[in-house]
């Protein structure tokens, strides 16, 4: 695939064979944003796993920047007040299931207690396409609405590694705080070293890179406590 004239003058800006320790790699990531808009700064930790291993969880960012979440809850008439009173955009049971079956989806993520996800399931070919089908190892299967709600709006963001065995997660914003950013990266590293399966073998983190929405990636140390 052919890249512009930006793109490859970015990359003569750095040294593609060098990891960089992760302030230096978020500053080159910022100098080589060139979009007209706010570019998002994009994480991507390769682990090795096994075949039938995998990693998957949520993790709360300390600095934010996102808008204010859509939240649905999926529930049953006893606990729609609760829902409404945690913040929920939308709340119901089967009027919410046809909805969305008849092609409606302006939500940004969904939750469900426990006795409502026999019907939800009926919705895994929609939801599971987008990412938006609530389950349990990620906190969005609950009956504590309250306080799933109160973590999604603190900014609870869900991770987990792909066929390839790599975790993408947008961390920020490039016209954030580097340090801000910083945190961000690892405040996820962390997290994904936890979800570290038992029986792994060798090095877990294999490869960090960090690189804006338009911008090539920058390689980022992965030795353990060094970079990040």
């Amino acid at each position: 695939m052919s890249r512009g004239k930006k793109y490859q003058e970015n990359l003569k800006k750095y040294d593609k064979t060098v990891s960089y320790d992760l302030q230096s790699a978020l500053e080159l990531v910022k100098t080589m944003a060139s979009a007209k808009f706010d570019e998002t700064v994009d994480l991507s930790v390769k682990v090795n796993l096994k075949k039938s291993q995998s990693v998957r969880d949520t993790v709360v960012l300390p600095n934010q920047f996102k808008g204010e979440k859509r939240i649905l809850v999926f529930c049953k008439a006893e606990k729609e007040k609760e829902a409404q009173d945690a913040g929920a955009s939308f709340v119901g049971a089967e009027d919410l299931i046809e909805k969305i079956k008849g092609g409606w989806l302006d939500f940004d993520v969904a939750v469900a207690t426990p006795d409502m996800m026999k019907d939800v399931g009926k919705l895994g070919m929609v939801l599971g396409r987008r990412g938006l089908m609530p389950n349990p190892k990620t906190g969005t299967v609950t009956f504590d609405l309250k306080g799933a709600l109160a973590e999604l709006k603190k900014g609870r963001m869900e991770f987990r590694a792909d066929k390839t065995g790599v975790v993408h997660l947008a961390v920020g914003k490039v016209s954030m705080d580097s340090e801000k950013v910083v945190e961000n990266v690892k405040a996820v590293v962390t997290e994904i070293k936890r979800k570290k399966p038992a029986d792994a073998k060798g090095e877990f983190i294999q490869t960090i890179s960090v690189a804006s929405t338009m911008g090539p990636g920058i390689w980022v140390s992965a030795k353990e406590g060094e970079g990040v």
